[in-house]
């Protein structure tokens, strides 16, 4: 189920970006933070709750979702990447795992199980050294 993402609920943030990158690298803030906060966000409530329920280290203890995208040397691409990074999360927690309900073996199933055990064991049994 797909959730939209109103930019104006979504906070960017240019910073300069780490590792190589020559004497660019110390001139240009391409690196982009992005702050999303869960709780004033129109999303549904139980896709709020399972964001904060998540122990994701990307989710700080406001409820404010903090992603830093710097692969790129263009700010925009790194802003596209963000977001995209934001919604894969959002996507995520808007999925219910069906509940699992607990199932016993079958009654053939112990059985061949059981004779599975005792062939392995006559096997085993097999390589003992033979008496005189």
């Amino acid at each position: 189920m797909s959730h939209v993402i109103h930019l104006r609920e979504v906070e960017f943030t240019a910073v300069r970006a780490q590792g190589p990158g020559g004497q660019n690298v110390n001139k240009v803030s391409s690196a982009v933070h992005l702050r999303f906060d869960i709780r004033r966000s129109t999303l549904p409530d139980a896709v709020k709750e399972r964001l904060l329920q998540s122990r994701d280290q990307r989710i700080t203890t406001e409820g404010v979702i903090v992603i830093k995208a710097q692969t790129s040397r263009s700010r925009e691409q790194n802003k596209a990447e963000a977001l995209a990074r934001l919604e894969a999360l959002i996507l995520q927690a808007s999925r219910v795992a069906p509940v699992r309900r607990p199932t016993q073996p079958t009654r053939a199933a112990r059985q061949r199980r059981l004779e599975a055990k005792s062939q392995r064991g006559d096997i085993k049994a097999s390589r003992t050294r033979v008496r005189p």
